[in-house]
């Protein structure tokens, strides 16, 4: 027994030792690393999060009660905001809206609206849509929605459609003013799945010379351009011209899908890399319908992205024509990641590289301001008006198979420059385009106007038979005297047929949607015009 006790006393203060310290390691990693003194244990901080700990003593001891989810909300939007211009966080509320854009439908009443004179007034019942299917017409007011008024100098496109739109089979009531009728038209409509799409339109411009105008890259765009093309070739398509033109992108696959139409088997059309991403190759199939035949894209300071790939992979393979003028410059790929609350981050993960190897990701290292206005900045030096403005360092020089030089660092150039029209002959229009005067008066003259141009039922009938007066041309001058737009004379003068045929294919766009509209504006578009006069070079 005395052996025992002996034993006890020696070896228990060892015991009381060992658990002593095995309590302090373990009490170091509960411990914020500031509480921490000393150097006398190696401890591994690498699962610290600073943030957290900051965010836990402002709950804890802040002098005034915290909206704790605002303000973790507030620091992932700067620490994202901090890496590159398009790595952004989505917050919840916002994750359906965020998303609905790329995925090819939303779930609604279908109509397209436009707040005029504090009063939502439609401007085309989608075909076929849930609207449409009950009596819905275009130039109907909304006016009540389930029995609340929605007219008002604090109405806002935002409200209206959170009030227009729900679950598909959910069911809204709302009332209309119709122009002739002395009393609201009353709907009930269940809501539905209404697609969205980015192809705004495909026509034969003559015999020979397609023409599709994509607006995104969406989940539905291969679907969508590939539906085209075969409508076109079956028209007797032989030459085509895609515009790009204010596409800021999208998905990456539908980019490669689309350019995998023009080239052939085994040709590359674009490579990824990043840090922590394998290296990954996109290769032209077997599957494209317009491999051999002339093709012509239209780019300029809004093409991005997916956009700047396609041009990127006709450009480097010295497949076709770039018309335009020098795309945006996004070569960054970011991935979506969807948080635990619901919420989401869409994070830069990659770079892409076209065929040559060049990146077209333009600089950002001066902040997120600066970066964006970049495009303004090439008004300023002048680039958007003469191309010899624009210059390029050697060191981003590449060259295609046919020696083709073709430059990396700042967007797309394209083979053909056309600039901007003369800056002082473009400032009236632009004022009569930015303050939405002219989109405006086009809506009052359709809306007062509709008995008589329901005869133009079809493109051609409204191409060759209706006019823009010049008493016409004077009203729209004098409606925009009275919201207080400045005349300017020689600008007006200088670009008086250009009005003109803005303002007939808005009218256009009011009855017969994207078909009334390209077609006819189309037909004063310098760079479209250009691609046209490139192609009659081709035999």
């Amino acid at each position: 027994m005395s052996n025992f006790k002996h034993k006890i006393t020696i070896y228990l203060p060892i015991l009381f030792a060992l658990v002593l310290i095995f309590g302090i390691i373990i009490g170091i990693g509960l411990v914020p690393r500031d509480t921490v003194k000393g150097n006398i244990f190696s401890v591994d901080f690498s699962k610290y999060s600073k943030v957290g700990d900051v965010l836990r003593h402002i709950k804890r001891d802040w002098v005034d009660t915290v909206n704790l989810e605002k303000l973790e909300e507030d620091a992932i939007i700067e620490i994202l905001e901090n890496l590159d211009p398009h790595s952004q966080y989505i917050s919840a509320n916002e994750f359906d809206q965020a998303n609905e854009y790329l995925e090819g439908n939303f779930e609604g009443i279908g109509v397209q609206f436009r707040i005029e004179k504090d009063t939502a007034m439609v401007i085309i019942p989608i075909a076929g849509g849930p609207s449409d299917k009950v009596g819905v017409k275009a130039g109907d007011r909304i006016v009540i929605v389930d029995g609340d008024t929605v007219v008002g100098s604090e109405i806002t496109s935002e409200n209206i459609m959170k009030r227009l739109k729900g679950k598909k089979n959910t069911k809204v009531n709302i009332q209309v003013f119709r122009r002739g009728e002395s009393q609201l038209l009353e709907f009930n409509i269940t809501r539905g799945v209404i697609p969205t799409y980015s192809l705004d339109i495909a026509y034969m411009i003559d015999a020979n010379i397609g023409y599709i105008k994509l607006s995104k890259f969406s989940s539905t765009t291969s679907e969508e351009f590939s539906d085209a093309l075969s409508k076109l070739l079956n028209e007797g398509m032989t030459k085509l011209i895609l515009d790009l033109r204010n596409n800021a992108g999208g998905y990456l696959q539908a980019a490669i899908d689309v350019a995998d139409e023009f080239l052939v088997d085994k040709q590359l059309i674009v490579y990824t890399e990043g840090k922590n991403r394998a290296t990954k190759y996109a290769f032209a199939t077997k599957k494209g319908k317009f491999e051999q035949e002339p093709v012509i894209i239209l780019i300029d300071e809004g093409s991005a992205s997916a956009s700047e790939i396609v041009a990127g992979a006709i450009q480097d393979n010295d497949r076709g024509i770039i018309i335009g003028r020098r795309s945006f410059g996004k070569g960054l790929v970011q991935e979506q990641i969807t948080l635990f609350d619901g919420s989401a981050i869409r994070l830069t993960t990659a770079r892409y590289y076209t065929p040559t190897g060049r990146s077209i990701q333009k600089p950002y290292g001066n902040g997120r301001e600066e970066y964006f206005n970049e495009f303004h900045q090439r008004f300023v030096n002048g680039e958007v008006f003469h191309a010899d403005s624009i210059h390029f360092d050697d060191s981003l020089k590449f060259f295609t198979k046919k020696g083709k030089i073709v430059y990396g660092g700042g967007g797309i150039m394209p083979d053909i420059y056309i600039p901007i029209r003369n800056a002082k002959e473009l400032v009236y229009y632009n004022r009569l385009i930015g303050r939405g005067l002219i989109y405006d008066f086009a809506l009052d003259y359709t809306d007062a106007n509709r008995n008589s141009l329901n005869q133009y039922d079809n493109l051609r009938k409204f191409a060759d038979n209706f006019k823009v007066s010049e008493a016409m041309f004077n009203d729209l001058i004098s409606y925009a005297d009275s919201q207080g737009l400045e005349r300017d004379t020689k600008s007006i003068n200088a670009m008086k047929e250009d009005i003109k045929a803005l303002l007939k294919a808005l009218i256009g766009r009011n009855i017969l949607d994207n078909e009334g509209f390209y077609p006819t504006f189309n037909e004063k578009d310098e760079i479209l015009q250009e691609a046209i006069r490139q192609f009659k070079k081709i035999i």
